[in-house]
C-alpha cells in the first residue's frame, strides 16, 4: 500500500503574531493545509492520506476538512509528536496498528505548508521510493552556499554544482525507515531531526527528484505574500 503524511505538527512562531499555527493561515480564503490535502486527494494511488497535527488541534484540523472538503474516508487526523521524526513515526504507528506494515508499504511525507506541490513530483517520488527506498525531494542550489561552525567566521565554502536545496515530499519504504529509527540512540534522534538524513547515515541510498521553484515552504509572512501572489497569478491563468 501506498500512504500519504501531510505533516502539520508545528506553530509556526517564524510566522509572527498570529493565533493560530501557520498551517490554518488562510492562503486565498482557505486554510493552507487545505489546499496541500487536496493535492494529495487529486492522485488516485494514495490509499490513506494521514494528517498530523498538533493534539490541540486536531478537533479543528477535521472541522476545516469537513467544511472545505467533505466526508473522506481516505482522510485520517492523527496525532503529531514532539518533533518532525516522531510525527512521521507517529503516523506510521497509526499504519502499524490499523493495517499492519508489510513489505511493499510506503509513505510519502510532506509539508502541509508547502501548498504547491506538483502531479509530477508526487509521481516521481512513488515511483522512485518503490526502487531506492528512501528518496528527497531538491532544487539546484541558485545562490553560494557558506558553511561556518560558529556563526561568525566562514568554515567552508562548498562547491554550488554539488549543492541542492531539499524540499518536499520525501518518501521511504516503511520497514526500512522504521528499522534505522529505531536503531538510533535518543541523542541521535534528537540530533538527526531529517528522515532522509538517517537512511543515508544508516547506509542506504536516497533517490533525488527535482522540485520545483515554486515548491515553496511558507514559513513568515513574507511567504504568505509570495504564496498568494503565486494563487492569483495561478487564477488569472486558467
Amino acid at each position: 500500500m501506498i500512504y500519504a503524511e501531510i505533516l502539520a505538527g508545528g506553530i509556526g512562531k517564524r510566522m509572527g503574531n498570529v493565533n493560530m499555527p501557520k498551517q490554518y493561515l488562510l492562503l486565498n480564503d482557505k486554510p493552507i493545509i487545505i489546499h496541500t490535502i487536496e493535492k494529495f486527494l487529486l492522485f488516485p494511488d494514495f490509499n490513506k492520506i494521514l494528517v498530523v497535527v498538533p493534539k490541540d488541534w486536531i478537533t479543528y484540523t477535521k472541522d476545516i476538512i469537513n467544511k472545505h472538503i467533505g466526508a473522506s474516508e481516505k482522510i485520517v487526523v492523527v496525532e503529531g509528536g514532539s518533533d518532525r521524526n516522531e510525527s512521521i513515526m507517529n503516523g506510521i504507528k497509526y499504519i502499524e496498528q490499523t493495517f499492519g506494515v508489510f513489505e511493499d508499504d510506503y509513505i510519502v511525507t510532506h509539508d502541509s505548508v508547502r501548498p504547491f506541490l506538483t502531479h509530477r513530483i508526487i509521481k516521481e517520488n512513488i515511483e522512485a521510493v518503490q526502487q531506492y527506498k528512501a528518496v528527497d525531494t531538491v532544487i539546484e542550489a541558485i545562490d553560494t552556499i557558506i558553511e561556518s561552525e560558529n556563526g561568525e567566521l566562514i568554515s567552508n565554502i562548498p562547491r554550488r554544482d554539488y549543492m541542492y536545496q531539499g524540499q518536499t515530499p520525501q518518501s521511504f519504504h516503511i520497514n526500512t525507515l522504521v528499522k534505522h529509527y529505531r536503531s538510533l540512540s535518543e541523542e541521535e534522534k534528537t540530533v538527526l531531526t531529517d528522515a532522509c538524513k538517517i537512511t543515508l547515515l544508516l547506509g542506504e541510498d536516497v533517490k533525488i527528484v527535482k522540485g520545483e521553484l515554486f515548491n515553496i515552504k511558507i514559513t513568515t509572512p513574507y511567504d504568505l505574500k509570495v504564496a498568494n501572489a503565486i494563487i492569483r497569478e495561478s487564477i488569472a491563468n486558467d
